[in-house]
Parts: structure tokens; C-alpha cells; sequence
């Protein structure tokens, strides 16, 4: 299957479900629209704002963004300011109350101010995103995981966008962050056996050597010695979110979000050259080039501090 591409779509809710039939749903739901050798997966953070996560989790998945905007509220201004903070390709839809003077107003002075716009026309709407591709990735094979079950029968299964390499049946892979090695049994993408998958593909992999429950989103299948694992996250000096009202500052008590995992962390480090921050747990390094830091106790605002990029080659030590 040529094509594969997975788009978030944020700002509102109720699009996503125009453009692909309703797949996978939790926190997070995905539509799926599969015809002739194209598939495209759209990634709606379903529970967001009530739950943050969700949002640089959608976001991290995807290839592109669609930012829909049909209301002037607390939610799109919250998207807005991390999608300014984030590298994702992204097109502004506007709905039908919102006009060009209204999308210059709250989008200036960010990216997002020069981004292409589109009404919100559903059939235009799918041109566009059928247009899209994902850029192939060579180098060893790297699945972030986002939802996992098992299956009578066949044992653990793992989803996944395919975001490097190839992956084949019958490789050997590692479980990062964990010390997990596991055998791909057999591959499906979008309900048809493979013997492999490209980038951009979205997977459903049967794993030998591991239970359903040991899998949790934000872990990545990879080759051993490929990534690494650890609490400790190096990298260059914090990007502020312009919006951010709080004050976090070394010491501070946030959240980490580094690829799909989101996970509570201190931060010890932030100068003009280095920000550094401990995990509570180990996460996957070496994947991920950048890392978000989200502070859930702010009172008004985005609870967005800010990202840092990630310290190239720091793979950090393994996990055990």
C-alpha cells in the first residue's frame, strides 16, 4: 500500500469523523479512510480539554494537522499555542463563523500566522488530505505503539504507526523503554496480512514474547541497541509558550511529553544553553527530537511551558 499518512485533527471535534470511517477509539479516536493503495488515518484528541494529553499525543502521531477552527474558545486557543510550538505541517480550516480578520487576530505573531487556510468544506477538505504523503524515513525500524489488546488465539497485538524503516515479520525487536525483546509474529495494515510495512503505514502487529498488559502506549519497537532508555531528558534551552502564565522554573513539578509518552517529571535544569529534566519512570530516548513540558496545575492560560529539542545521539542508559 502506497500513500499511508496519518493526520491529527484539532481544534474541534466532529470533522475527523466526516473524512473516515471510526476506527480504534479511546482517548484518542482514529477514522480511517482506505481506498484503492491509499490509506489515511485521522487522529482525533478526543479528550481533550478535559484531559491534556491526548493533544501533544494526536499531535506527535501524525504526519500532518488539520487545525479546524469553528469557535473562539479556551480549547482552540490551547491547541493553538502548542501547534505554534510544534514543527507539524499544519492547515488552518475555518468554520463558517469565523472569518479572515477573526484567524489573523488570534493566530499573529505565531507560525501559524502564514499557514495555508482552507474553508470548512468537507469534500475540499478530503481533496486536500488526499493529496498528502508521508516523506520515507530510511534507517532501522522504529513503531511507536498507541493502543495494544490481546487476542484469543493469537496473543498480544500492538497499533502502531510505522514512523522509520521497514518493518518485517519475523524481526526481533526491542520494547523501549522497557528490556523486552519480542518477535513480530505477523503484520496487518488496515485488516490485510503483510509480510511488511513502510513508513507512513499504520500497523497492527501480533508480538511473541510479551502480554497484552506489559504494552502501553508511547513505547517503540526497534532494534536492540538502536534507542535507548532513562528518567534523565537532555537537550537545548526551553522555547517559552507566549501564552504561558505560570512561572515553572527548576524544581518545578510538570509533565513531560517526549514522542506519545506523557509522563510526570521534574524540571532541574533551565538556562540560556541547557534544560534538563527527570521522568519519573523511563521513557524512550533517541527517538523523539523534541520534548514538550506541560504544567497541569496552572489556573488560567494554556498549561503549555514550552519545548526544548532533544540532545542529538543521547540515547542515555539502557533500562532494567
Amino acid at each position: 500500500m502506497t500513500g499511508a499518512l496519518t493526520v491529527a485533527v484539532v481544534g474541534a471535534k466532529d470533522v475527523a469523523k466526516e473524512l473516515g470511517k471510526k476506527g480504534t477509539a479511546s482517548d484518542l479516536t482514529l477514522f480511517n479512510a482506505v481506498h484503492d493503495d491509499r490509506a489515511i488515518t485521522l487522529v482525533e484528541p478526543t479528550q481533550f480539554p478535559d484531559k491534556l494529553a491526548p493533544l501533544p499525543e494526536a499531535i506527535a502521531m501524525a504526519d500532518r494537522c488539520l487545525l479546524v477552527i469553528t469557535e473562539l474558545a479556551r480549547p482552540v486557543a490551547e491547541t493553538i499555542a502548542f501547534l505554534e510550538l510544534a514543527d507539524l505541517p499544519t492547515t488552518v480550516v475555518l468554520g463558517p463563523t469565523i472569518g479572515a480578520p477573526d484567524a489573523d487576530r488570534i493566530l499573529k505573531g505565531g507560525r501559524l500566522a502564514d499557514a495555508p487556510r482552507i474553508a470548512l468544506d468537507l469534500p475540499a477538505l478530503r481533496g486536500l488530505v488526499d493529496g498528502w504523503s508521508a516523506v520515507p524515513v530510511d534507517g532501522p525500524v522504529e513503531v511507536p505503539l498507541d493502543h495494544a489488546f490481546p487476542v484469543k488465539g493469537v496473543g498480544a497485538v500492538a497499533l502502531g504507526v510505522v514512523r522509520r524503516g521497514t518493518l518485517k515479520t519475523h524481526d526481533r525487536l526491542r520494547l523501549y523503554p522497557t528490556d523486552k525483546e519480542v518477535e513480530v509474529r505477523s503484520i496487518q495494515v488496515h485488516d490485510v496480512d503483510r509480510h511488511d510495512a513502510s513508513t507512513g503505514e499504520r500497523v497492527g502487529v501480533a508480538l511473541r514474547g510479551i502480554d497484552a498488559e506489559e504494552l502501553e502506549r508511547g513505547q517503540v519497537l526497534a532494534p536492540p541497541g538502536h534507542l535507548g532508555a532513562g528518567r534523565e531528558v537532555a537537550g537545548g534551552p526551553i522555547a517559552r509558550c507566549r501564552y504561558y502564565r505560570g512561572d515553572a522554573g527548576p524544581g518545578a513539578q510538570l509533565h513531560l511529553a517526549l514522542g506519545l509518552e506523557v509522563v510526570p517529571a521534574t524540571l532541574d535544569r533551565a538556562d540560556a544553553g541547557t534544560t534538563t529534566v527527570t521522568a519519573d519512570r523511563p521513557v524512550v530516548l533517541g527517538a523523539a527530537r523534541i520534548g514538550f513540558l506541560l504544567d497541569l496545575s496552572v489556573p488560567a492560560g494554556p498549561r503549555i511551558v514550552g519545548r526544548f529539542d532533544v540532545a542529538p545521539g543521547s540515547k542515555g542508559p539502557a533500562a532494567g
